[in-house]
């Protein structure tokens, strides 16, 4: 039973009022590794149910965010709820807000509340807010996001559904050759091109960065270590910046001037200090080592 439990697969079904940030949430839960349905319509809910079963372990958390406008939708919400936990471990978030900020809202987007009809705008927030009685109730979260911009609301949804001992950002580290032009999607860029160039010694020009030879010759120069070694620490109070600023993914950039053999080195070895960062996890690409 124990073993059963520990592999039990987790619904979320994110509803709330229009506004409230249903958006902001699926966005977030994606980022932390959900499987997230967005705008499911309703009838789709127990096509959903057969889908979890069937699919098992390899889809472990699934959101479904819903609204309104699905009419049948909230009447047969406990039903669905019932269907879901013979295997499921299925929870309702309800994101709320205020009518005042709700207005506000739509406003800045300028398009009408989905049960406005002809309407003001508060009529449909009312009728919205009737509907949905029961169903705040009955949820086991209850979100305001009344005074929480996108940043905020993403931040205390990672920090509710995060997985314990999840990282919190996921960095790329990508050798790239400056002759092939500069990674597009690299927010940070460093240049290993100070470093004397293996291409220039006959029996480590075939070789690349992650060759031993090669490797020993780049870190065993004048600056190498040093430049590792204060770099890692330059990045560390960036890193966990990010993470305060729910920033999910980050691409650091090395570079020399073919992506061969400098710039690979310093990225397998930046890699194991990056690594050991709290809340940070680590992959390494190489984009150009394969090129002549």
């Amino acid at each position: 039973m124990a073993a059963e439990a520990e592999h039990q697969q987790e619904m979320l079904i994110v509803t709330g009022m229009s506004g409230a940030g249903r958006s902001t949430v699926g966005n977030a839960l994606e980022d932390l590794g959900w499987y997230v349905v967005d705008n499911l319509p309703p009838q789709m809910l127990r096509p959903l149910v057969e889908l979890v079963e069937r699919a098992g372990a390899s889809l472990p958390r699934i959101a479904a965010v819903v609204d309104v406008r699905g009419r049948d939708f909230f009447s047969e919400l406990q039903d669905i709820i019932q269907a879901l936990r013979t295997g499921v471990n299925v929870r309702v978030v309800f994101l709320d807000a205020t009518d005042a900020v709700l207005v506000r809202r739509f406003e800045s987007v300028r398009r009408p509340h989905p049960l406005q009809g002809n309407g003001t705008l508060l009529d449909g927030i009312g009728a919205e807010r009737g509907r949905l009685a029961e169903l705040r109730e009955s949820s086991d979260i209850v979100v305001d996001t009344s005074d929480l911009n996108i940043h905020q609301l993403a931040t205390l949804i990672t920090e509710t559904f995060a997985e314990e001992g999840r990282a919190g950002l996921r960095v790329t580290l990508l050798s790239f050759g400056f002759k092939y032009g500069l990674p597009a999607d690299a927010d940070l860029v460093a240049d290993a091109r100070f470093l004397p160039n293996p291409f220039w010694i006959p029996e480590l020009r075939h070789l690349n960065g992650e060759d031993p030879e090669v490797a020993e010759y780049v870190l065993g120069q004048p600056g190498a270590r040093e430049f590792i070694d204060a770099y890692a620490a330059a990045l560390e109070p960036v890193l966990a910046g990010y993470q305060r600023e729910n920033k999910r993914h980050a691409t650091i950039a090395i570079g020399c001037t073919g992506g061969k053999h400098r710039s690979v080195a310093i990225v397998r070895e930046l890699a194991d200090r990056l690594g050991a960062f709290p809340g940070v996890a680590v992959s390494v690409k190489h984009r150009d080592r394969g090129r002549e």
